[in-house]
């Protein structure tokens, strides 16, 4: 019994037209409502067209004028001729209508891609250069119909169209020569620039050139003229308006005049069109003279004034040109479109090319990874930028193919038809739950946002300008001019620095690339710090020490103000670079002004203890601590000295991230020591009471404990003691941060009484011992971490000894009176001077807050506004209630914080804490540019300023706080 006949339906391949079955009938291909025998292949390689029913006709043209027999079998067993001659004849209505215009020609599609051109007259060019642009296209477009053939990449068609338009200009530049009498009198040469001198030709475009001569430059003229009209009318248009004044300028220009020209007439974008430039034809001796007069001046241009500006307003115009509603469109001009890529890698070539040449290479895709490679752009960016342009480049080919014109627009999205044939030219296939439209629509908004992304990211970046600006001879780190330069910007051991950077730039790996492209700019940055020298050694250190992170040159790279904070920073601090190389994520803040200031200071402890919580480890719980402030310390100091953190603000921040670490250490200890016998918590005192920590304060502090119910006092004190000494000796472990101490030097009896009490032994030792000194300390005294009530009981019970109803006797006054004198000549330390010793010296920090401190514990009782741990509440409160006069109060208020933050100045200055002001030197420059005055200016008037502010300052303290009558 035989099979029964399976009917089928052309629309099986792909044809929708109701001719279909008619055509492929008469084609031999259909019969008996069935693909004929052995005729699948050809239809199954039909229906990959991208559009089968224009190859269908296209075939059927082709019946009528060819041998029919001869190509039906090449169609049937030769992969090669199937896949070409289809792929054309789906894709391009103009290459059809050449094969069916030359019958023969489809037999060459066999040949192996050769571009070159040996002709004897212009109608004979026209034929060669179109077969020859039919083969390009078949080898480029037939794996979309045969997949097993070899698929061709975008930089090799792009090669083979550029090679042609070269073959193209010498056949015409020959003709032309026979045609022009007395040729032989002059020497031409041909510059091919834009697309066809970097080697990236579409397949309809205009061809750049530039033409240089010598001899009879009239003759050489009419010699340029002729040849652009014969490859005008054969091949392709040929536009001269790049040369030098541009269309009003001399067609044809000697060496010497466009020499000339461009060194003193040139504009910025001229000097970018030239780092296309090549010599394609003609006199090949005179096109290398005109690149080597050329080539140096492109590769000094981004030395002119202005020059990024220049190129990055000239990008905005070219945009600003696109039609209102196609700028989503448009291929080439539009945002995220080719240009975005293209002036992005010219702009970075400019730039960088001036010191690396292997940064000078004309076709975008090969510059591009050579810029990958040389860092100055991210290898996963390079990789993204080339891959959305060669996308972006292959479907403008794919349109000019259609009809062989020039065009770069997208189809609209509603352009079903259009967008399906595009798609399957690139050899994109629906997906299930989109059609092949959608996916190229979803694939070309995607590249599209790419470009435009990366491009915002490179061609805006900041980094550039500042590479531009540095002269060309100071990029070459390595030379003997190098050490002048260094010499002439303020270095004092430019032998020195020169083995910094040698160190840095050493070898050709991708992170000594990065840094020779950062190093110029970084120099001159330093060079405006306080402590050139000083600042790139450190940055040498910091660079070795993360020399494996693998963000970090990238960071400093992309992100320009990270470069100009950092230099800043590391000229000016000897504290940031050592707590830098410990805590490298700050460095990631620098780009963000807000992450680095942060948030509300009296929360930024919370992240801290929630980390620390974690651990159950007593030891890797205090480590994580002291690691989580030591990032707190390095982000705040960083605020601090580029300006956008007040001085009110740090204090209170690292007064709160103390209080974290102490809470977190105090957690786990007590986790660690088992069950728990007491309540136990930590009281603030001095500076950390007050919130008013600076950067090498020590957290002076008190511990309190209450036994649980059914424990002793002699337990309770002794487990709490032995929490709070595993507490300090964690802390207070040698590192390589600032110091952790836990000073308890403020509790009764000092150094000889007990660490831990009881808040029964503290109202004990209150009731009977306390003395006047102890009192005016615990005005500061606050709850700062472990059991809160507790720590407000101790408040409480210590309120009446600070803030005393009756006030002070005058036997107390006196006694409060004799010790500050005797602070005052006993513990300013030998050798200091006492105008510029922060803490004791003359109007310091001492004599200011003796000062309030007094007037606190004379008028609290009455003056609930004078209860406050804060020197400068109590001091507000003391001008509202009459105690203090308000320009008093601001002589004393302005000592005060001249003085913290110049304390502060010397610890970020010095890497330690100290309170004598530096009074000359680089320390003295460096803290006076902290304080806010001119690096360049003289340091000696912020040494005035501070002397003068705090003589008013001790003037106001010896008539309030001592009664001396002014």
């Amino acid at each position: 019994m035989s099979e029964p006949v399976r009917h089928a339906s052309p629309a099986r391949f792909g044809l929708t037209e109701p001719r279909s079955e008619e055509v492929l009938r008469g084609l031999g291909l259909w019969a008996d409502r069935r693909p004929t025998e052995g005729s699948e292949a050809v239809l199954s390689a039909l229906s990959r067209c991208p559009d089968p029913d224009l190859a269908l006709r296209g075939l059927e043209r082709l019946q009528a004028v060819v041998d029919w027999d001869a190509l039906s079998a090449a169609l049937h067993k030769d992969v090669v001729v199937r896949g070409r001659l289809l792929a054309v004849l789906g894709s391009s209505t103009a290459l059809s209508d050449f094969l069916v215009a030359n019958p023969g020609r489809w037999r060459s599609l066999t040949d192996e891609v050769d571009v070159s051109l040996e002709l004897a007259d212009g109608a004979v060019l026209r034929t060669e250069y179109r077969a020859k642009l039919l083969l390009v296209a078949a080898n480029d477009l037939a794996h979309v119909v045969e997949p097993e053939l070899v698929f061709v990449p975008y930089d090799t068609v792009a090669a083979q169209l550029s090679d042609l338009a070269v073959s193209a200009l010498s056949a015409s530049l020959k003709l032309a020569a026979e045609r022009v009498n007395g040729a032989d009198r002059c020497r031409l040469a041909v510059i091919a620039m834009g697309k066809c001198g970097a080697n990236e030709l579409n397949y309809v475009s205009d061809v750049d050139v530039v033409f240089v001569a010598e001899g009879d430059l009239g003759v050489a003229t009419r010699l340029a003229g002729t040849m652009m009209q014969i490859a005008g009318q054969s091949c392709f248009e040929v536009d001269a308006a790049l040369r030098p004044e541009g269309k009003a300028g001399a067609l044809v220009r000697t060496l010497e005049g466009h020499a000339s020209y461009y060194k003193k007439w040139a504009r910025t974008w001229e000097f970018q069109a030239l780092l296309k430039a090549r010599p394609v034809a003609g006199d090949a001796e005179l096109g290398q003279a005109y690149l080597d007069v050329v080539r140096p001046c492109v590769w000094t241009a981004a030395e002119r004034e202005n020059f990024v500006e220049d190129v990055q307003a000239m990008r905005r115009r070219v945009e600003d040109h696109v039609p209102t509603g196609l700028a989503d469109r448009e291929l080439k001009l539009g945002r995220g479109g080719l240009r975005d890529v293209e002036f992005a890698v010219q702009l970075l070539q400019l730039v960088h090319g001036r010191s690396d040449e292997d940064l000078r290479i004309q076709a975008t895709t090969a510059a591009l990874a050579a810029l990958g490679q040389g860092g100055y752009v991210g290898r996963e960016d390079a990789a993204e930028f080339g891959r959305s342009y060669r996308f972006l480049r292959t479907l403008e080919h794919r349109l000019q193919l259609q009809r062989l014109l020039r065009t770069h627009l997208f189809p609209a999205d509603d352009d079903v038809t259009a967008l399906r044939w595009l798609a399957r030219s690139v050899g994109l296939a629906a997906d299930g739950r989109r059609s092949e439209g959608q996916v190229l629509l979803a694939e070309f908004r995607k590249h599209a946002n790419q470009v435009r992304r990366l491009h915002e990211k490179l061609f805006y970046r900041p980094l550039l300008q500042s590479v531009a600006g540095v002269p060309t001879e100071a990029l070459r780190l390595t030379t003997k001019e190098a050490v002048a330069r260094l010499a002439a910007l303020g270095y004092t051991s430019p032998d020195g620095a020169l083995r910094h950077i040698q160190a840095l730039t050493h070898g050709m790996s991708r992170r000594a690339r990065i840094q020779g492209a950062l190093l110029p700019v970084l120099l001159d940055l330093f060079a405006g710090t306080p402590d050139a020298d000083g600042g790139l050694l450190a940055y040498r250190k910091v660079s070795e020490a993360l020399a494996e992170t693998p963000w970090y040159l990238r960071l400093l790279r992309d992100e320009g103000a990270v470069v100009q904070r950092l230099a800043a920073l590391l000229g000016t601090s000897r504290l940031v670079p050592d707590l830098l190389v410990r805590a490298p994520e700050v460095l990631r803040l620098l780009a963000d002004t807000e992450a680095l200031v942060g948030g509300d200071p009296h929360t930024i402890g919370k992240p801290l203890r929630s980390a620390v919580s974690r651990y159950g480890d007593a030891a890797r719980a205090i480590a994580a601590a002291r690691s989580l402030r030591r990032h707190e310390m390095l982000r705040i100091a960083a605020a601090d000295l580029l300006g956008f953190m007040p001085l009110e603000t740090v204090c209170a921040s690292l007064s709160e991230v103390w209080g974290s670490v102490l809470q977190s250490a105090l957690d786990a200890a007590v986790r660690a020591s088992g069950e728990s016998v007491a309540a136990l918590s930590v009281i603030g005192m001095g500076r950390l009471g007050g919130h008013e920590l600076g950067y090498g304060s020590d957290a002076d502090v008190l511990f309190v404990c209450r036994p649980h119910e059914g424990v002793s006092d002699a337990e309770a004190v002794k487990w709490a003691s032995g929490v709070v000494e595993k507490i300090r000796r964690l802390l207070g472990a040698p590192s390589q941060d600032p110091p952790l101490q836990v000073d308890a030097d403020l509790r009764p009896e000092g150094r000889q009484g007990p660490l831990v009490r009881t808040l029964d032994s503290y109202r004990a030792y209150y009731r009977q011992w306390v003395e006047i000194w102890e009192k005016q300390a615990l005005l500061r005294a606050r709850f700062i971490a472990g059991d809160a009530a507790l720590g407000a009981e101790f408040e409480e019970l210590i309120e009446p000894l600070r803030y005393p109803a009756a006030g002070l006797d005058a036997a107390s006054v006196r006694e409060i009176r004799r010790i500050k004198a005797r602070v005052d000549a006993e513990r300013l330390p030998r050798g200091a001077d006492p105008s510029t010793h922060t803490k004791l010296g003359r109007g310091g920090l001492a004599d200011v807050e003796w000062t309030v401190q007094l007037l606190q514990l004379q008028h609290s009782g009455a003056v609930p506004g004078l209860r406050t741990p804060s020197t400068m509440a109590a001091m507000a409160a003391a001008v509202d209630a009459g105690l203090l006069a308000a320009e008093d109060a601001a002589a004393l208020t302005t000592a005060w914080n001249l003085a913290t933050q110049a304390r502060n100045a010397v610890t970020l200055v010095r890497g330690k804490a100290s309170d004598q002001l530096p009074t000359s030197g680089r320390d003295l420059v460096a803290v006076a540019s902290v304080m806010g005055h001119e690096p360049g200016g003289d340091p000696g008037e912020f040494l005035e300023e501070y002397r003068r502010t705090t003589r008013r300052a001790r003037a106001v303290a010896e008539r309030v706080f001592y009664g001396e009558k002014p």
